[in-house]
């Protein structure tokens, strides 16, 4: 992971949704000036989503999800369609793409299942160039705020791109992660244990991003890894202003904690800046609640295969069953394999990890489906501090 590649959790999200053929990859190729998207006359040409990410003036870096038809059909397409309503989960902006003067219903239905989600989405009316005047007008009638747009002849183009940095939401990229946390040019110290689920010789992203960002506030930054880090204590000529570390050494780090140092973890700067911290604060208290079985469900973004020291199927369960033994069941769950919240209600709590691999979007879809199941949910690291004893001794 470079320190000056955007990873595509990081960048604003843009679904392009519509019809098979509707011309959404075409859309995509006429925004970005490159040949990202396959186009072709053949309908359902575009099986799975597709990623393209880029620089868009004056955003800065963004993914194009170039999306399955939503009128896709038989058994294999109605698999696409899922998938394509599963990008709606983590989609900022959305662009829903009509070909045609008038909607068809599926395209009214899908521009009220956007509308209701709080997305910002716009529409258009694609291949205007094939447009007569009187279609048009019937367009303009019925749909009043639609873009027309041609990827032919480049008309309306600009005035979808001013339409996406318009709708950008007022909140992205102004979180940052150690907001409110230190100032600039303070003293940082980094317990950095490499996960063994990371290729050799590389960090992990929410390492990266915190790196990032301290050397963007000017802060002297020093790291070590777990077994250094009493040597790194004692080399220091003045205690750490903050120590972030991982968190399955909170215990470790906390005991030999100088007394003015402030203590985070990168899971939760992580939960802050993706999730909804309070309300991961609020979900671990369960486990306090617990009576008879107490069903958790595990929910972890990577899709790696899991490892002897892996922390989402091995350490966290091994913490659960020293406190509750033999009453406690937990399910794991990798990816996007994430239950529906009819599924979501048979558990007692939800321990979601960092999502560094997802956007913010994408992890507060999950939160407001925990919420509507009524099952409260916290985050890897909120979880491994109130294990430890010490929740409510770290800095938020």
């Amino acid at each position: 992971m470079s320190l000056n590649n955007t990873p595509r959790a990081n960048r604003l999200h843009i679904g392009i949704f519509g019809r098979r053929n509707a011309g959404k990859s075409s859309l995509i190729n006429a925004l970005t000036g490159q040949d990202l998207a396959i186009v072709s006359d053949t309908p359902g040409t575009t099986a799975d989503p597709v990623y393209k990410s880029m620089e868009l003036h004056p955003i800065g870096p963004v993914v194009f999800i170039d999306t399955a038809g939503f009128d896709d059909e038989g058994e294999l397409g109605q698999l696409r369609v899922a998938r394509t309503e599963d990008i709606i989960k983590r989609t900022d902006i959305a662009v829903l793409v009509i070909d045609g003067c008038v909607p068809t219903p599926q395209d009214l239905t899908w521009q009220k299942q956007l509308n209701d989600t709080g997305i910002p989405t716009i529409t258009v009316i694609s291949k205007s160039d094939t447009l007569t005047e009187a279609q048009r007008g019937a367009a303009a009638q019925t749909m009043e705020d639609a873009i027309f747009v041609s990827a032919k002849t480049g008309e309306g183009i600009d005035l979808l791109r001013t339409a996406i940095i318009n709708a950008v939401p007022e909140e992205y990229m102004q979180e940052q992660l150690l907001d409110g946390l230190i100032e600039d040019g303070s003293l940082v110290l980094l317990v950095m244990p490499q996960d063994i689920q990371a290729p050799k010789g590389r960090l992990i992203l929410p390492q990266v991003q915190t790196i990032r960002e301290l050397l963007d506030r000017r802060c002297t930054v020093v790291s070590t890894t777990a077994d250094g880090y009493e040597t790194a204590l004692d080399r220091l000529n003045c205690p750490p202003d903050l120590i972030i570390t991982d968190s399955q050494c909170f215990s470790q780090v906390y005991e030999k904690k100088p007394d003015t140092s402030a203590l985070t973890s990168f899971s939760i700067l992580m939960a802050a800046a993706k999730g909804d911290l309070s309300v991961f604060i609020d979900g671990v208290s369960a486990i306090d609640q617990a009576r008879g079985t107490f069903r958790v469900l595990i929910a972890e973004a990577c899709t790696h295969v899991p490892l002897q020291e892996d922390i989402g199927t091995v350490k966290i369960p091994m913490l659960l069953r020293k406190q509750f033994g033999d009453q406690v069941e937990i399910t794991n769950v990798r990816g996007n394999d994430f239950p529906k919240v009819e599924e979501l209600k048979q558990y007692d709590l939800i321990i979601h990890c960092g999502a560094c691999m997802f956007n913010r979007r994408h992890v507060l879809s999950r939160i407001a489906a925990a919420q509507e199941a009524g099952v409260p949910i916290t985050n890897y690291g909120i979880f491994l501090a109130f294990a430890a004893g010490i929740l409510d001794k770290i800095q938020f």
